[in-house]
C-alpha cells in the first residue's frame, strides 16, 4: 500500500515566561476565559506565577493589547472562543496545561495552542493515510496534547502511527520494537484531556495498539473448509477484511502452498501473493512480517515427491534439485568409505511401516539428514565413530533376521528423530521468554504438556546408539536382546507418566490451542517445518504410546528368524517377555491413575463428603442411580446415588435441578461455579453388608434389590431396599459386582453366597406408591418452602391404605419387635443375616408377629 508523504513537521519551540517576548518586548499576562474566572483552583494555580490575572467571557478585547503577552486559558478548545482567538494568533493553553506548568511555576508557551501534557515528549510519524482532512485533524490533536510529528521515522521516534499493517515504515517500526499505534488511540488520548496525570504511553493504552490485520484486504485460497473458516476468524478479529480475487483492491493473497501449485491467473495486481506461513507468523508476532521473506513460489507438479520419494529414486529426472543429488552422492561416499567393505549402490529402499520414518531424512531446510546434515556425525562418547544414520546396505544380501534388524533400526532412529523434533522445534522455542510478544506458555503449561517426555527422549537415545552401533559392527553372533534387556527397566520408568497423563495433556493442549491463536499459529508453523514431517503436534505426541507395541512386533519378528540353538534367542525371549510385562504394567498402572483421578473428581462433586473417602488404596468400580424404598438413608422415593469402591459403599442423594440452577446470592457469587452435584449421606462398611437381596421381576416389581446391614456396634441389622434407575448398567451387572467385592473384602471365594433371590411381597414391597409418594414429598417440600400450609392436606390419617404403608416404616417379614421398640431410622429385624441361600421360604413361612409385647426379644425363625 503506498504511503502519504506527510507536510513538514517541526519540534515545538518553547520559551519560558520568565524571558522579555522577543517579538513584542512586552510583560507576560494571564486571561482566565469564560467561566474558568469563577475556578478557584484554576484561580490558584494562575496565581502562582506572580504575573497579572484578568478574565473575560471572549478574551477578545485582550488581543489587541499590545502592552502585554497575554497567555489566554480555556476551558475546551472546541468552542467558539477557541477559534477566534486562534485565528487571532493569541497564545492559547488549556487549564490541565496551566496546571502542569504551576508545578513548577514556569510559564512555558509554544507556537501551537497546547491544551494538556498527555502526549508530552511522545515524537510520532504517521503512515498510510490518505485523507487529508483526517490526517489533519489528527495531527492537530496529537499538538494539542503536547506531542511531536516527523515526516521521517528515525531512532527517536516513539510511536508510528499507522492506517494498515503494511509498509516499509511499518516493517521498520516492528524491526526495532516501535510500538505500532492505530488512529484510535489518539481519540482515546485526547478524551483523557481533562485529566492533568493522565498519559498516552502507559500500558492501559496499549490496547490501541495497531491490529495485526488492521485495514488489509486478504484472500484465502487453497484452505480446507474447517482450517479456512478458522482463518477467516483470525482475519476478522485482527481488524482485517475477507474479499474474493475479483477485488482489485486486495492487499494480500494467501495461498495454501502445499496444495496450491501455482498463482491464480486472476490475482490482482498490486496484491502480495504469500504463503500460509505469513499468515500464521503474524498471529504468532502480532504483527505482519515483511511480505518479502514469505512470497509464494510456482511449483512444477512433478517435483512434488515425499521424502521417500527422494530417497529412493534418485535418477528419476526432476526428483529434487541438483544441490541434493550432489548432497547425496556425498552422503553414499561417505557412508561406503565408512562401513566395513564396499557396498553396491543401494536400491529403492524396502517399503516402511510408517510414513513418519520419512522424519529421520528431514533437516531444517528439507534436505535429506545424513552424516553431514543437521545432526553430529558420530555418536557421542569417548572415540566412538559410529555414524548416527543406519548403514546403506543391500537388503536383497541380507538375512531375514538382519533385514528385520535393519528395520528395527530405522525405525529407532525415525522414533528419535521424532523426539529430536518436539525438543528442538517445538519446547526450546516455547521455553525462549524471550520470544516476540512474550511467552506463549507458562512453566507450569509447559511442564504438564513436555515434562514427560525427556526421560523418554533419553533412554531412546541412548537404545538408538547402541543398536547403531550394532548395525555398522554386525556380526552373525551379535546379541540384539541384551540391548533390549539393557534399558527394559528404564522404559518402564520413562514410559508410565507420559501414558497415564497423555489424554489429559492432549486435553490441555486442544484447550490452549482454541484459546490463544498466538500458540496456534506457533503450531501450524512447527508443523510446516520439514523436521515435522507436516505432521502436527498431536500427531507427533502420540508416538511414544505407539513405540512399545511396534517394538513387540519387531522383536517378535527377529525371534521368529533366529534360531533356537543361537544364545540370542533366550535373549530375545527375555526381551519380548519384558516389553510385554512393561506394556502390562503401563496399562494397569494407567487404569488405577484413572480410578484415582475419578475418586478425586467424585470427592470433589459430593457436598459434606467424608475427607477419608479419598484413600491411597481406594479405587473406584461403579455407579447407579436409584430409588430409595425403605426409609433408611433419605426418605421412600428420593433419588439417591451409589458409588462402589473396592471396600465402601457412598450413598449419596442427587441434589434436585431446582437447588442446582437457582441463582446464587449476591454473598456466595464466588462459590457459584463450585456448585456440587450430589450430597453424602452415608459411607459404608462392604464388611458390613451380610446379604445382598435381589428381588425377583413381577408386574408392579421391577429392577428392585435390598442389602441386610449390620456392623459390629449395632445390635440390630438394618434393610435398605432400593429400586434401580434404569441406565447404563444392569441390575445383574451391577449385582454381580457388589458380590465380588464384598467377597474380596471378607476373603472369600464363594461369591454365590452373598447374593439371595426373593419374591417381592415376603418383604413387603410395593414399587406403585413411589412414583405417588414421591410427588406428594416433593409437593410438600414444596409448599413448605412458599410458607404454605397444607399439613391437614397431606395428613397420612388421610392417605389411603398403601400409601400408609409406603411411608411407614417398612416392617421385615421376618417377625415384629414390640411396640415399645423405636422403629426410626432403618428397619430392624433380629436375624436377616439368616436368611435362606435358596430363597425360598420353608414349609409354615415365617414366624407370625406376637400378639402382646413381652419383655424379652424373641428370636425370628430361620429362612
Amino acid at each position: 500500500m503506498a504511503e502519504l508523504t506527510q507536510p513538514s513537521m517541526v519540534f515545538n519551540d518553547v520559551t519560558s515566561v520568565s524571558q522579555v517576548d522577543t517579538e513584542s518586548g512586552a510583560d507576560p499576562r494571564i486571561c482566565l476565559v469564560g467561566s474558568l474566572a469563577d475556578e478557584v483552583e484554576t484561580l490558584e494555580a494562575a496565581k502562582k506565577f506572580n504575573v497579572p490575572i484578568v478574565t473575560s467571557e471572549t478574551g477578545l478585547e485582550y488581543v489587541s493589547d499590545l502592552s502585554y503577552c497575554t497567555y489566554f486559558i480555556l476551558a475546551d478548545f472546541e468552542s467558539d472562543e477557541f477559534e477566534e482567538l486562534n485565528k487571532a494568533g493569541a497564545r492559547l493553553l488549556g487549564k490541565p496545561a496551566l496546571l502542569k506548568y504551576s508545578e513548577t511555576g514556569v510559564l512555558m508557551y509554544t507556537r501551537r495552542p497546547v491544551f494538556c501534557h498527555v502526549m508530552k515528549d511522545i515524537i510520532i510519524v504517521f503512515t498510510g493515510f490518505r485523507k487529508k482532512t483526517e490526517v489533519s485533524r489528527l495531527l492537530k490533536l496529537v499538538h494539542y496534547m503536547g506531542g511531536s510529528v516527523k515526516n521521517e521515522i528515525k531512532d527517536n521516534v516513539t510511536h508510528l502511527l499507522a492506517y494498515a499493517s503494511t509498509g516499509e515504515k511499518y516493517q521498520y517500526a516492528v524491526t526495532f520494537n516501535i510500538p505500532v499505534m492505530g488512529e484510535d488511540w489518539v481519540h482515546a488520548a485526547w478524551a483523557h484531556r481533562d485529566e492533568a496525570e493522565a498519559r498516552a504511553d502507559t500500558e492501559t493504552m496499549a490496547k490501541y495498539k495497531l491490529k495485526v490485520f488492521q485495514n488489509l484486504r486478504i484472500v484465502l485460497e487453497g484452505f480446507p473448509d474447517e482450517e479456512k473458516i478458522q482463518m477467516e476468524d483470525l482475519v476478522q478479529n485482527n481488524g482485517g477484511i475477507l474479499t474474493t480475487l475479483d477485488d482489485q483492491q486486495a492487499t494480500h493473497v494467501v495461498l495454501e502452498d502445499q496444495t496450491v501449485t501455482e498463482k491464480p491467473a486472476d490475482c490482482p495486481p498490486r496484491a502480495h501473493v504469500v504463503k500460509a506461513e505469513w499468515f500464521w507468523t503474524s498471529i504468532q508476532m502480532e504483527a505482519c512480517p515483511d511480505e518479502k521473506l514469505h512470497l509464494f513460489e510456482e511449483t512444477n507438479i512433478s517435483n512434488i515427491m515425499s521424502p521417500r520419494q527422494m530417497f529412493s529414486s534418485p535418477n528419476t529426472p526432476g526428483s529434487r534439485s541438483r544441490r541434493r543429488k550432489r548432497l547425496r552422492e556425498t552422503v553414499q561416499h561417505l557412508a561406503q568409505d565408512d562401513s566395513p567393505s564396499t557396498l553396491p549402490s543401494a536400491p529403492p529402499a524396502s517399503k516402511r511401516r510408517s510414513s513418519v520414518g520419512d522424519l529421520a531424512f528431514l533437516s531444517a531446510d528439507g534436505s535429506l539428514l545424513d552424516d553431514t546434515v543437521s545432526t553430529p556425525n558420530r555418536l557421542a562418547g569417548s572415540g566412538d565413530q559410529t555414524p548416527l544414520s543406519p548403514p546403506l546396505v543391500d537388503l536383497r544380501q541380507l538375512s531375514a533376521r538382519q533385514r528385520v534388524f535393519h528395520e528395527l533400526v530405522k525405525t529407532e532412529c525415525n522414533y528419535v528423530s521424532i523426539l529430536d523434533a518436539v525438543e528442538k522445534v517445538i519446547k526450546l522455542p516455547l521455553e525462549n521468554t524471550s520470544q516476540p510478544g512474550g511467552p506463549m506458555l507458562d512453566a507450569q503449561e509447559l511442564r504438564y504438556i513436555f515434562g514427560n517426555v525427556p526421560p523418554i527422549h533419553e533412554v531412546h537415545t541412548r537404545m538408538r546408539n547402541d543398536l547403531l552401533h550394532l548395525a555398522h559392527n554386525w556380526t552373525d553372533d551379535a546379541s540384539i536382546g541384551e540391548i533390549i534387556l539393557k534399558y527394559s527397566t528404564d522404559l518402564e520408568k520413562a514410559y508410565p507418566p507420559f501414558i497415564n497423563f497423555f489424554e489429559n495433556m492432549k486435553e490441555m493442549l486442544q484447550k490452549i490451542s482454541m484459546e490463544r491463536p498466538r500458540f496456534h499459529a506457533f503450531l501450524k508453523i512447527a508443523q510446516n517445518k520439514p523436521e515435522c514431517g507436516r505432521q502436527s503436534l498431536q500427531e507427533l505426541m502420540i508416538r511414544p504410546v505407539q513405540r512399545l507395541p511396534s517394538m513387540s512386533l519387531l522383536i517378535n519378528d527377529i525371534l521368529k528368524h533366529t534360531e533356537k540353538t543361537t544364545p540370542d534367542h533366550a535373549a530375545l525371549e527375555q526381551a519380548l517377555d519384558k516389553i510385554k510385562s512393561v506394556m502390562t504394567f503401563i496399562n494397569d498402572d494407567k487404569r488405577k491413575t484413572e480410578a484415582k483421578f475419578k475418586l478425586f473428581e467424585i470427592h470433589n462433586d459430593i457436598e459434606m463428603c467424608p475427607p477419608n473417602l479419598v484413600a491411597s488404596h481406594r479405587m473406584y468400580m461403579s455407579k447407579v442411580d436409584v430409588t430409595e424404598l425403605s426409609d433408611c438413608c433419605s426418605g421412600r422415593g428420593d433419588t439417591l446415588t451409589l458409588f462402589l469402591f473396592n471396600d465402601v459403599l457412598e450413598i449419596c442423594k442427587k441434589k434436585s435441578k431446582y437447588n442446582s440452577i437457582k441463582s446464587p446470592s449476591r454473598a456466595n457469587l464466588h462459590n457459584f461455579k463450585t456448585i456440587k452435584t450430589y450430597k453424602h449421606l452415608e459411607m459404608m462398611n462392604l464388611a458390613h453388608i451380610k446379604r445382598i437381596v435381589d428381588i425377583r421381576e413381577t408386574e408392579d416389581c421391577h429392577n428392585v434389590f435390598a442389602l441386610v446391614i449390620r456392623s459390629n456396634q449395632e445390635l440390630k441389622e438394618r434393610l435398605f431396599t432400593f429400586t434401580l434407575i434404569q441406565d447404563d448398567t444392569t441390575k445383574s451387572n451391577f449385582l454381580k459386582t457388589l458380590c465380588r467385592t464384598v467377597a474380596n473384602i471378607a476373603c472369600r471365594n464363594d461369591v454365590e453366597n452373598f447374593l439371595v433371590s426373593m419374591d417381592p411381597h415376603l418383604l413387603d414391597i410395593e414399587t406403585s406408591d413411589v412414583s405417588l409418594t414421591n410427588a406428594l414429598s416433593k409437593a410438600l417440600r414444596f409448599a413448605t418452602r412458599t410458607g404454605r400450609k397444607v399439613s391437614r392436606a397431606f395428613s397420612f390419617n388421610k392417605s389411603p391404605s398403601k400409601l400408609k404403608r409406603a411411608v411407614s416404616t417398612v416392617m421385615s417379614p421376618f417377625g415384629t419387635l414390640p411396640q415399645q421398640s423405636s422403629m426410626r431410622g432403618a428397619t430392624s429385624v433380629n436375624n436377616l443375616a439368616d436368611l435362606s441361600l435358596s430363597g425360598t421360604p420353608p414349609t409354615g413361612g415365617f414366624a407370625q408377629p406376637m400378639a402382646t409385647p413381652t419383655s424379652r426379644r424373641r428370636p425370628l425363625k430361620h429362612v
